[in-house]
């Protein structure tokens, strides 16, 4: 008995990427069957609140109100995670995933959960994406808001799937590449500090 060859390799990948879509495909379309009437609002209003990084703009206020000097960091970081990769998720990421939107009726996702379909392409999410990369930008400098922050990053990304506009696999990759990027976005707000102290 022989075990695959080269020339199986390319075949084999297809086979893996139909069996993980179809496993990605079949996990939304679990959630959407599954009666939550009392859970659709809650996880509608938070989808909302993170519409346009609200969400993490109002938490940096806190940050930057009540944690004084550190807290203020925290919040600039948290910030800048953000706009770091939505520029990244958003300029490159989406445009080479091209995957179209997940069709709600479709799947029959309950009409009390939506919220608006956004226009881009779905993979990743890009609120998952924003999500963690202000919890581990902000908890670089707050290490105790690490552990609130990325609760609300996971029920941000869960969300997305709950209301319909994301499958799992756009908000799980999402929020790995949000995570991935905070510490790049903080690393070079220290190299741009360093850099403005030495020219002054």
């Amino acid at each position: 008995m022989t075990g695959p060859t080269d020339a199986d390799g390319p075949a084999l990948h297809s086979e893996w990427r139909e069996e993980l879509r179809r496993l990605d495909v079949s996990v939304y379309a679990a959630i959407a069957a599954t009666p939550t009437p009392e859970l659709d609002r809650v996880f509608r209003r938070i989808s909302a609140a993170a519409d346009h990084s609200k969400l993490w703009v109002a938490a940096a206020t806190v940050l930057a109100t009540l944690g004084g000097e550190q807290g203020r960091r925290g919040a600039a970081d948290g910030l800048a995670s953000v706009g770091l990769t939505s520029a990244v998720v958003n300029l490159v990421l989406k445009p080479l995933g091209g995957r179209h939107r997940p069709d709600r009726a479709t799947h029959n996702v309950p009409a009390a959960r939506y919220v608006d379909m956004p226009r881009s392409t779905s993979f990743p999410s890009g609120h998952a994406a924003s999500a963690f990369a202000f919890a581990n930008g902000a908890a670089a400098d707050v290490p105790l808001a690490g552990v609130p922050l990325n609760a609300a990053a996971a029920l941000v990304a869960y969300s997305r799937v709950h209301t319909g506009v994301h499958y799992p696999a756009d908000v799980i990759a999402g929020s790995v590449v949000g995570g991935a990027l905070a510490p790049l976005a903080v690393a070079l707000g220290r190299r741009l500090e360093r850099a403005a102290g030495h020219r002054r």
